[in-house]
């Protein structure tokens, strides 16, 4: 008689040759976490944690008092400074950027210290009114020496 840890071993070993050596199954990636850094009466910056959390990132948020400490201490250029920061793996993001380009700078890991969508687009994940004619801007990558480059055209 076979026992059953025998019998599930042996189950899992032949599903797997029947596999071609592959994985049968696979776990979904973890979500992508972003800690955030934003004024606690900031309604925008607050917007912006919820569009990221319906966009599938996991969120940290700290709120914080002294926001132009952090920016120092964390070396956001004042140039593309904006209402909050994020912090993704290595990167910044600072203000209101889209998930899309979040996701594109996590894909193809370039040479920046992060993206910025200075001030505050009116067009913006989190700044966007319903039924506002959309207003373009720049999501801008950028060195901690304060060098930009466009990343991408909203």
């Amino acid at each position: 008689m076979i026992s059953r840890r025998s019998f599930l071993g042996q189950t899992a070993g032949f599903t797997f040759l029947l596999a071609g050596g592959r994985r049968v199954w696979a776990l979904p990636p973890a979500a992508e976490t972003i800690t955030v850094f934003k004024s606690r009466t900031c309604g925008c910056c607050a917007d912006w944690v919820d569009y990221l959390k319906a966009e599938g990132f996991a969120t940290v948020v700290h709120d914080e008092e002294e926001m132009d400490m952090v920016k120092d201490n964390l070396g956001v250029p004042a140039k593309v400074r904006s209402c909050h920061t994020g912090q993704v793996g290595k990167y910044l993001v600072e203000g209101h950027v889209p998930a899309e380009d979040i996701r594109r700078m996590l894909k193809e890991k370039p040479a920046i210290a992060g993206l910025a969508a200075p001030g505050m687009p009116a067009s913006a994940p989190g700044m966007a009114q319903p039924g506002a004619p959309h207003q373009p801007y720049e999501v801008l990558s950028f060195q901690r020496d304060g060098a930009t480059e466009v990343f991408a055209r909203r």
